[in-house]
């Protein structure tokens, strides 16, 4: 009965897909970067962030699409190549232009593509298309640094194709041309660019003369915030603040500081991208800025974000804020910002308020987990030590675990051998010990050694684990332990799983193994 059921066995593990791999070991800190809205990450400011070394770190983690975001966009390639259409009839003459069109400009022949969006505009003036052409086509040219032409087909198209589905996305690039025009010397773009800087947030208009006043309208009603329309009208300032502060800081940091200064809650979309384009410029300014915004914001979102970007600002006093934010605040969105602000800061006193934090009972559990696990993204040796030391210490499962994923990440010889120990220490939770285990065989631990471990354990289910360490493992030596397992082991249990993952291998031997297992 016994070998029919190894034989079902060997046959299901030759049959059955590679199942996934069990989910990591316990709950890791989800970082969300403050929002920062498509216009502003396509601005120019970007550029800075090249610098940012701090923030390499953050690769990989779950979480964090919001910087991810950033590296990917390209000025605003970040936009949709093909923009919502009005329904177009089956036998709209402008199709085959408009497919052509979109073909060149997807293979960043930019030169065609402006002259066939161009067409649609010039051949079929009436058609649905045709304001969005013009879009487009202005699209084009500004990727080949025709600035003045595509500047005038986007007047042409708020003169003459105001209800274009565009329309908005237009404003935007009107500004980014006005902004590329200014810095090249075209003193009108820099007039419109300094004005709009200035200016309330108005819906934007590119073309030069203003418009008629409009007859005054029943109130609309409002945003989730209560705030008509806040989006449509800070976009174009915020690209003429952020394109003003890279020409002229000393004229753009005045207005920035009083859009900050701004208590209205309408405003605080756009404070929190002011604070998004002050963290860009490097300075005692910025400094300042970041941390009275930091401390008196009423907006909670608009402190976030202040104290997300202190993380780049490596001085002793923006330390001390964040430590004073982490002691007070109640706002746990706020209190990760500063924890990972200073895990960024790489001084001396950022390393002891982390692990002060991490250790101090007082503090909320999920926070200390979070403080635990940045510690283990600096591979330093005091804090391997003291995350050795701490676990100790610890009589919460989350927290332990929480070490036991820290040290695993720091590839560190003394750290393999303390996950070994808590995975043989029977003192310790099987929980724990599995998890230990767990992130040694992953982390590259000794082999030859988590090989010498089977015969030694008396848990069964340690030694379940240890049969999937070794079929994650990638080493001849790794098949000989399963091979071993497989045709030694006096629990069928154990048995079926070392001949399932064998089943799974492309090691020749392997196979020989299972056929041989078959035939018994």
């Amino acid at each position: 009965m016994q070998t029919m059921q190894l034989v079902a066995a060997v046959v299901m593990a030759m049959q059955q897909p590679v199942p996934p791999l069990p989910p990591l070991p316990g709950r890791f800190p989800i970082l969300v970067a403050p929002p920062v809205d498509a216009l502003m990450v396509a601005s120019d400011g970007l550029m800075a962030l090249q610098g940012l070394e701090g923030l390499a770190g953050l690769e990989g983690l779950e979480g964090m699409e919001g910087l991810a975001g950033l590296a990917r966009l390209d000025g605003l390639d970040a936009l949709d190549p093909e923009p919502p259409m009005v329904s177009q009839n089956a036998q709209d003459p402008t199709d085959s232009l408009w497919r052509a069109a979109r073909q060149a400009f997807n293979r960043g022949d930019y030169t065609s593509a402006a002259n066939l969006y161009g067409d649609v505009a010039r051949r079929y003036p009436s058609a649905a298309r045709a304001g969005d052409a013009l879009y487009w086509g202005a699209f084009a040219l500004y990727k080949n640094d025709d600035l003045d032409h595509a500047r005038s087909l986007l007047v042409t198209q708020q003169r003459q194709y105001s209800k274009a589905a565009t329309r908005r996305d237009a404003a935007a690039l009107f500004a980014r041309i006005q902004t590329a025009l200014a810095k090249q010397g075209d003193e009108e773009a820099m007039r419109w660019v300094t004005a709009h800087a200035q200016q309330p947030a108005q819906p934007a208009e590119p073309a030069e003369p203003a418009q008629p006043a409009q007859p005054a309208q029943p109130a609309q009603p409002g945003t989730s915030r209560g705030c008509p329309g806040e989006d449509d009208e800070d976009d174009v300032r915020v690209a003429a603040l952020n394109g003003l502060l890279q020409m002229d800081a000393g004229s753009a940091l005045p207005i920035l500081q009083k859009v900050l200064a701004r208590r209205d809650g309408c405003s605080a979309g756009l404070r929190r991208k002011a604070v998004f384009i002050i963290s860009q410029k490097r300075g005692s300014e910025t400094e300042n800025l970041l941390l009275d915004v930091a401390q008196h914001d009423p907006d909670s979102e608009v402190r976030q974000q202040a104290v997300f970007w202190l993380s780049q600002v490596p001085t002793d006093r923006a330390v001390g804020m964040l430590d004073s934010i982490l002691r007070t605040t109640d706002d746990e969105e706020l209190r990760e910002k500063a924890l990972f602000a200073l895990s960024q800061q790489h001084s001396p006193r950022a390393g002891q308020i982390l692990r002060g934090y991490a250790e101090s009972a007082n503090a909320p559990s999920d926070a200390r987990e979070k403080a635990i696990f940045w510690l283990g993204q600096q591979h330093s040796a005091e804090n391997a030590a003291f995350l050795r030391g701490l676990y100790g210490k610890l009589t919460d499962e989350d927290l332990k675990e929480k070490v036991i994923f820290s040290l695993s990440q720091m590839h560190d010889a003394d750290n393999n051998r303390w996950l070994m120990d808590i995975a043989l220490n029977e003192r310790e939770s099987t929980e724990m010990r599995k998890k230990a285990l767990f992130w040694a065989g992953q982390t590259g631990g000794d082999l030859a050694q988590l090989s010498g471990l089977y015969d030694r354990m008396q848990n069964r289910e340690m030694k379940e684990q240890l049969i999937f360490v070794y079929s994650q493992r990638h080493e001849p030596a790794a098949v000989d332990r399963l091979i071993q397992i497989a045709k030694t082991e006096q629990d069928k249990e154990l048995r079926k799983k070392a001949i399932f993952w064998l089943g799974q291998s492309h090691d020749p031997r392997a196979a020989q193994i299972l056929l041989e297992i078959i035939n018994q």
